[in-house]
């Protein structure tokens, strides 16, 4: 018997089709460290640091290490579907478990609705013809159906969007560099490594300045524990995770730190200003035909993926709530393709919503809707952390199994992840424009307390029920 069969039958009442492969986890993995976040966000927060950004983005990219390290070793302890719900559920209680689980499918409602937006916005720089509702529905509908056929053909599609994405940067990074070792191109005589610092210094705006990117900087990094939600899914979660989980600090160091470090360098920081993609600006700049519309689709690509990725994980989040009873039922159905599609459909017309919101409420309102995401992803992210610690303080005191797969220097690097996202947290409240986000994660939070009330009159079992440990593992302990 193989180890991925030995997975599938350890969690055989959850009924997903294990259809994820090595190659297209480790694509989704690459995939969730790139997104609109930099090719879009990042020139917003360059106008705001210049070049001490890439500081900030290697900063918090240690940081998510830390978190999904902390949630590899839980993964490989326990590997479910809807991981951080059913952690916070069994470490910390019914209702974390609860309020994580709506609050994670909060995040990529949103979010969705901010990349149809975008997507539809992308294709009118082509098709100036076609109405963005238009170019939205399609999008919306194509993604839902590819969600609907099955797992695997979600995987495949995640694989090729990260392929262009991937591709592009590498692109970026190679063409830079022959820029400043070489010269060629408009842009030889003015790019030089010293661009990071010549312009009023490596911190221009002052290093308060810069920490206050850092609300912007981890919005890039949100869809990052999508691997977790894989886990269900995943062939051999015990091979693919570790590996994908420990190949991120390479993809930071590469799609964040090393494009932007390049970029910057290629461009003096001056010259971006936010709404302008720094890729858009870095190709305009060095002279390459045709370059904004290459950057366009890259950019196109990268929403998609977005917006694809929230399809997948809010059906397996609203599954994963009904599962416990703090849902509706119909969620714990799967379609013959071993799909929720039920959830996935209700998710679908949320998102839906949110692209006919978004011709009524001005432009602002959108960047309201990103920082609602970035609120519901730092509490995804501490609920995580917070797990973990608790988990390692059953592991030591002999009442759980250690994880094949344990995080480097056991809890100290949770209990730092915690406070840096407190920190950030506390920027927030600090920004005027972004605080407007802690009031509607207030609302949601006294909607689910309300929601949660209810939920125990109804049914007073559900405050008793916590995730179970895996039989098997718990026999491991002597």
């Amino acid at each position: 018997m193989t180890s991925a069969q030995v997975d599938t039958e350890k969690a055989p009442e959850e009924g997903y089709e294990r259809g994820l492969n090595s190659r297209q986890v480790q694509m989704i993995a690459i995939g969730g460290a790139i997104g609109v976040g930099l090719f879009l966000g990042a020139g917003a927060n360059i106008a705001k640091a210049g070049p001490s950004i890439i500081l900030m983005y290697a900063l918090a990219g240690v940081i998510i290490f830390f978190i999904m390290r902390a949630l590899g070793e839980l993964l490989l302890y326990r590997p479910v579907s809807g991981s951080f719900a059913e952690y916070s559920r069994e470490f910390l209680g019914p209702f974390f478990g609860y309020f994580t689980g709506w609050t994670y499918w909060l995040m990529w409602v949103v979010t969705g609705m901010a990349e149809l937006t975008a997507a539809a916005i992308y294709i009118h720089y082509w098709f100036p013809e076609i109405p963005q509702w238009v170019s939205a529905l399609v999008f919306l509908v194509l993604l839902f159906v590819a969600n609907l056929i099955s797992v695997k053909l979600f995987g495949e599609i995640e694989f090729w969007f990260s392929m262009v994405k991937v591709t592009a940067i590498i692109g970026m990074i190679v063409i830079g560099i022959g820029v400043l070792t070489l010269g060629f191109s408009q842009a030889g005589d003015t790019a030089a490594v010293s661009n990071l610092w010549e312009f009023d210094g490596f911190f221009p705006k002052g290093i308060g300045s810069s920490l206050m990117t850092l609300q912007g900087v981890m919005f890039a990094y949100l869809a990052v524990e999508l691997v977790g939600v894989t886990a269900g899914e995943s062939e051999n979660p015990e091979k693919t995770l570790p590996k994908a989980i420990n190949t991120l600090p390479w993809r930071i160091a590469l799609f964040y730190v090393g494009a932007l470090t390049v970029i910057l360098a290629v461009v003096k920081w001056t010259e971006f200003a936010e709404g302008v993609s720094p890729f858009v600006e870095a190709f305009a700049v060095i002279g390459i035909p045709a370059g904004a519309g290459i950057v366009n689709f890259v950019v196109l690509t990268a929403a998609l993926s977005s917006c694809n990725s929230g399809m997948y994980s809010t059906g397996r989040m609203l599954r994963t709530l009904a599962d416990n009873g703090e849902a509706p039922g119909v969620f714990r159905r799967l379609s013959s393709t071993k799909t929720p599609a039920i959830g996935i459909g209700v998710s679908v017309i949320f998102m839906g919503i949110g692209v006919v919101l978004n011709y009524t409420v001005p432009e602002k309102a959108f960047g309201y809707v990103t920082s609602v995401a970035t609120a519901a992803g730092i509490w995804t992210w501490l609920m995580i952390l917070i797990s973990h610690v608790m988990y390692r303080r059953k592991v030591v005191a002999g009442r759980l199994p250690a994880s094949s797969f344990p995080a480097p220097g056991g809890s100290v690097c949770s209990y730092i992840a915690v406070a840096f996202l407190l920190f950030v947290t506390c920027l927030i409240a600090y920004d005027a424009d972004a605080r407007v986000c802690l009031y509607v994660m207030a609302g949601w939070a006294a909607a689910l307390g309300i929601g949660w009330a209810v939920l125990k009159s109804r049914n007073p079992e559900v405050a008793e029920r916590r995730g179970e440990p895996d039989p098997e593992k718990l026999e491991k302990i002597v």
